[in-house]
This record gives C-alpha cells, sequence and structure tokens, in this order.
C-alpha cells in the first residue's frame, strides 16, 4: 500500500508529534498516579485526572523539561554559527565559522525566485527574519521558564502546607534551591545529550542519516552529511 503523500512527505514531524503526544499522555497518568498516592500518605483526597491536569504540579513537571529542550536548541544554533568541531557532521566546515555572506545565504539580491518574502528584502524585516529561529526557540524557552518558576513556586508551597510549613512566594522562590535544581538537573542532561552528538558522530555512523556522515567518510571530514 502506498503511503499517503502528506504522510510521507511529512514523516518526520508527524512520527514526533505522534510519540510526544503519546508520551506526554504517559505523564499524565503515571504523574496522576503518584501525585494521589501522596496525597493519601498525606491523608488527603486523591484528586481526578482532569484536576491533576490543570495543576501546579503536573505544569511544573512539563514546563521544567521544555524549557530545557528549548534552550539547548538555542544555545546549539547560535553556538554553531561561530564555533566548529573537527570531524563532526554537526559543524560547519572549519573555514566556513560566521554569519556568511549575502549571497552565501542567497538574501536581498541574491534571494532566488523561491525564496521567502522576507529574505528578498533589506532591512529591520531581513534582519529579523535572519534570526527569526533563535528569536522564537529563545522567546519558547523564556516562556517555558517563566511559568515553570511560577506553576513550581505554588507546587512547593503547596507542600510546604501539607507540611503544616508556611508558603513561598514566587520572588522568594526564584532564588530557592528547588528551583534552580530543578533547573540544573535538566540543563545539565540536554548538555550532555548534544556534547556527545557532536562528539559520537565524529567516529561512529547511522547509514543514510544527515546527522550522521557518510559512512566511508573519514574521521577527519568537517561539516559532510550522509
Amino acid at each position: 500500500m502506498r503511503m499517503p503523500r502528506v504522510v510521507r512527505e511529512n514523516g518526520l514531524s508527524l512520527f514526533f508529534a505522534a510519540i510526544f503526544l503519546l508520551s506526554l499522555v504517559g505523564q499524565a497518568l503515571t504523574g496522576v498516579a503518584f501525585f494521589n498516592e501522596e496525597q493519601r500518605a498525606a491523608g488527603l483526597d486523591p484528586v481526578p485526572l482532569a484536576d491533576y491536569l490543570f495543576s501546579s504540579a503536573f505544569a511544573v513537571d512539563v514546563t521544567e523539561n521544555w524549557q530545557s529542550e528549548f534552550l539547548q536548541f538555542l544555545l546549539y544554533i547560535g553556538a554553531t554559527v561561530w564555533l566548529v568541531q573537527k570531524g563532526s557532521p554537526e559543524s560547519k566546515a572549519l573555514d566556513e565559522a560566521g554569519r556568511e555572506s549575502d549571497e552565501e545565504q542567497k538574501v536581498a539580491e541574491h534571494a532566488t525566485p523561491d525564496s521567502p518574502a522576507w529574505a528578498r528584502v533589506r532591512g529591520w524585516r531581513l534582519s529579523v527574519y535572519s534570526h527569526s529561529l533563535t528569536l522564537v526557540m529563545g522567546s519558547i524557552f523564556l516562556l517555558s521558564w517563566l511559568v515553570q518558576s511560577m506553576t513550581g513556586a505554588v507546587a512547593y508551597s503547596e507542600e510546604q502546607m501539607r507540611e503544616l510549613q508556611d508558603p513561598v512566594p514566587w520572588a522568594q522562590y526564584l532564588g530557592h534551591p528547588d528551583f534552580w535544581n530543578r533547573t540544573f538537573q535538566n540543563w545539565q542532561s540536554e548538555f550532555l545529550a548534544v556534547l556527545s552528538m557532536v562528539l559520537l558522530a565524529v567516529f561512529l555512523r547511522e547509514r543514510g542519516s544527515p546527522e550522521s556522515k557518510p559512512v566511508g567518510s573519514a574521521h577527519s571530514a568537517t561539516g559532510v552529511e550522509g
């Protein structure tokens, strides 16, 4: 049976969208089960799934992972403009670090007929579009981090009150070890994953993947994709 064209042409995004949603459902189901175990242990009533989905406990667990993921890509996209890694397909060629010329980037008078509209003009529109990926990634990161801090403050205060202790206001929570522990434990794992991808791809291969060099490429080949 022939795969529908829309599925074939968008298979990568559809695949990851599907497993994202399945993972989110799994997190919600296991999260409410664990949350209710803690509720019962504290002598409180369990909550239904619908209430848990709108709770600070669920929101902080989701957003603390989102912000670290978008920070990872934000830093990676920005770093690969200027920094190179010999032998890695994740790097540009060693002599191509930097923003590159207008001709290489196909902007303004060097644009092609199928170039995006904002790539064909100079001024603020070209400047914004030239950095649109990092601007959006950065905005999502900051928004997710803000929501994490706010929902984290509520979740932490709820735990405090269950133990008959004073709640912590948001401004105070921003400097609290609980907030930074949640933050750093996600950041370090994301940075390790990027480091592993950059270095392992120097020596290891995955045939047919654009994230890997061709199987027969030398270890020293840089900026070459399979």
